[in-house]
């Protein structure tokens, strides 16, 4: 029997396109974390993750603060109160439709 596609229409899109779902995991465990350490962590390009930034931060997921520190620009990322709720209820939804899924 095939599983209904019911619940997959409950699956945040935005979030769950990959490297948007990598940058979401790895911001979801802490405070906050600088551009060079999502970068090297999540291995995307520069270019290509400030794409993915500027997706989840126009959908008000996530904060970006750019300053300098000592005369170096510095780019600070946190998962904003709406971003995490939105994890969170991502995470639900998709264990809820994998926990559907015959064994």
């Amino acid at each position: 029997m095939a599983p209904s596609d019911e619940g997959i229409q409950n699956i945040d899109r935005l979030i769950h396109e990959p490297s948007r779902l990598t940058i979401m995991m790895h911001l979801y465990v802490v405070e906050s974390a600088d551009f060079q350490f999502l970068q090297h962590q999540t291995a995307m390009t520069p270019g290509n993750l400030s794409s993915h930034l500027r997706k989840l931060e126009d959908a008000g997921y996530v904060e970006v603060t750019k300053e300098f520190v000592d005369r170096t620009p510095h780019t600070a990322l946190k998962l904003t109160r709406k971003g995490r709720d939105a994890f969170k209820q991502y995470r639900r939804n998709v264990k809820q439709f994998i926990d559907k899924l015959p064994e």
